[in-house]
C-alpha cells in the first residue's frame, strides 16, 4: 500500500479492521507485522482496533515471565566427545546427500543444482563457503551462476509486486476472485512492464497462500405453505418469458440471514436484474413484512425510469402479504414468482446474496448497528468496485449509469435470468 497517501479511520472498512483483529489473536502476525503487511498508518492504529474490537485485554500490563536459567558449561573432555560425534553425523550426512543427488543425475535426470545452488549461497548457509569454491565443487562456472541469479531477482521482484497489489484490492474486497484481479490490475502490471496471464496468476497466488476456498452453507428463510395468493412465474423459459434488455425492467429480491455475536438478523435485498445493481436493501431483527418493505420503498426511492416494471421473488408469506402486495399495486409493478420453493428460479438474487456474505461480509457483526453499517460498506463495494463477468469485467453502477445517461441511452444486450 502506497504510504504517501495519508488515510484516516474512514478508509478502512469494520469488516477489514476485524480481519486484522483476528489474524492478531490468533497469533498468525504480531501487531507490528499486521501493520506493515497492510499498510495501515499510524503507530497505535491496530492497537486501537484491538482495544475496540478484540476479545482479548491488550492493556500494557507488565509481563510476569521468569528469567531462564543459564545451562551449566561442559568440561572439555565432554566438549571434545560432542564434537567427535557431531563430525561423524556431519560425513555421514555429507555422504547421503551426496549419494542421492548421484542417483537423481544417473537414473531420473533430474537437475538438482541451479536452484538449489542460489538459494544455499544467497542464505549462507554454508559459513565460509565463496561462489568460486562452491561453483568449482559442482562444475558450474560463475557466469552461469550470476545470470541464473539475475534472472531469479527479476521473479522474485515481480512476484513481490504482484502480491502486494493483490493483497490492496483484497483490503476492500478480500474474497475477490482470481479472474476478476486478473482483470483489474491487468492494466497496471501493463503500465509497469509485468506480464503475468491468468493461469499464471492463479500459480502465484497458489503459492502465496492467496487463493480464496470456497464456503457452502445451507439455510432456510422461506415460508412458501401460507393462504396468500401466489402469482406465476413471467421468467419462466417459453413462449411468454419475458427478455431482459434494459435496467429497471426486472427486479429480483430474496431474504437472507446475517448471524451476529447476540442474535441472527436478516437481510433483505432488491437487484436489478440486467444490471445487477443492489437498488434497495435493508438489515431487520424479524422476518415480519416491514423490514422487507423498507427495502423495496428504497428501490423505489432511487427509480430512474416510468417504464413497465416487474418484482420477482420466491413464494416467501412476506412478498405474498398485503402491505408488500398494495405497495406492488401503489407504483404499477407486476409480480411474478417461483413455482413452489425452488431456489433456481430465483437463481441471480441467490447469487448476489452469496457475494455479499462470502467475499464482503467475511466477519459476524456485533449487533444489529454493527451488521447494518458492514452491510451500507459492502454494497458500496459492490456496486461500485467488483466487476462482474456477466457483464463483461463492468461494475453495477457502471452499466446502470451507461443506460441512464442524459446525452444517448447505451443499447444493452438481451439477457436471460438463469432459472
Amino acid at each position: 500500500m502506497n504510504s504517501r497517501i495519508k488515510r484516516t479511520q474512514r478508509d478502512y472498512t469494520l469488516d477489514f479492521k476485524l480481519s486484522v483483529v483476528e489474524q492478531v489473536e490468533k497469533g498468525e502476525l504480531t501487531y507490528k507485522q499486521a501493520q506493515e503487511r497492510y499498510g495501515v498508518q499510524g503507530r497505535s492504529t491496530v492497537l486501537v482496533w484491538l482495544r475496540k474490537h478484540g476479545r482479548q485485554d491488550w492493556r500494557d500490563d507488565a509481563s510476569s515471565t521468569p528469567m531462564p536459567t543459564k545451562p551449566r558449561p561442559l568440561t572439555p573432555e565432554q566438549q571434545i566427545k560432542a564434537l567427535q560425534v557431531q563430525l561423524h553425523e556431519a560425513n555421514e550426512k555429507a555422504r547421503l546427500f551426496e549419494a542421492m543427488l548421484n542417483v537423481l543425475k544417473q537414473d531420473y535426470g533430474v537437475r538438482v543444482v541451479k536452484k538449489p545452488l542460489g538459494q544455499v549461497l544467497a542464505q549462507k548457509l554454508v559459513p565460509g563457503l565463496s561462489v568460486a569454491k562452491a561453483c568449482r565443487y559442482l562444475g558450474w562456472s560463475r557466469q552461469a551462476y550470476y545470470q541464473d541469479r539475475q534472472r531469479q531477482g527479476a521473479r522474485v521482484t515481480r512476484h513481490e509486486a504482484v502480491v502486494r497489489q493483490v493483497q490492496e484490492v483484497r483490503l476492500r474486497q478480500p474474497r475477490l476472485g482470481t479472474r476478476k484481479l486478473h482483470h483489474l490490475l491487468r492494466e497496471r502490471w501493463q503500465a509497469q512492464g509485468i506480464t503475468l496471464g491468468r493461469d499464471a496468476l492463479f500459480g502465484m497466488l497458489g503459492r502465496a497462500r492467496l487463493l480464496v476456498p470456497p464456503k457452502r452453507a445451507y439455510h432456510k428463510t422461506t415460508n412458501s405453505h401460507h393462504r396468500f395468493r401466489r402469482h406465476p412465474n413471467l421468467l419462466k423459459p417459453g413462449p411468454l418469458q419475458v427478455k431482459i434488455d434494459r435496467p429497471e425492467q426486472v427486479w429480483v429480491a430474496d431474504i437472507t440471514y446475517l448471524p451476529t455475536q447476540q442474535q441472527c438478523v436478516y437481510l433483505s435485498l432488491v437487484t436489478d436484474a440486467c444490471s445487477r445493481k443492489i437498488v434497495g436493501w435493508h438489515v431487520h431483527d424479524t422476518l415480519q413484512t416491514e423490514g422487507v418493505r423498507k427495502a423495496l420503498e428504497m428501490a423505489l426511492r432511487q427509480r430512474q425510469s416510468t417504464l413497465p416494471l416487474i418484482h420477482h421473488s420466491d413464494r416467501g408469506i412476506q412478498y405474498c402479504a398485503e402491505p408488500y402486495q398494495q405497495l406492488h399495486r401503489q407504483h404499477g409493478i407486476r409480480c411474478s414468482m417461483t413455482d413452489g420453493y425452488d431456489c433456481y428460479q430465483n437463481a441471480l438474487a441467490e447469487r448476489v446474496n452469496g457475494i455479499l456474505k462470502g467475499e464482503l461480509l467475511l466477519h459476524r457483526p456485533s449487533d444489529l448497528r454493527q451488521a447494518r453499517q458492514m452491510v451500507e460498506q459492502s454494497v458500496a463495494i459492490y456496486n461500485g468496485e467488483r466487476p462482474h463477468l456477466s457483464l463483461k469485467y463492468r461494475t453495477p453502477d457502471e452499466v446502470h449509469r451507461a443506460f441512464f445517461r442524459q446525452d444517448k441511452p447505451v443499447a444493452l444486450p438481451s439477457q436471460q435470468v438463469s432459472t
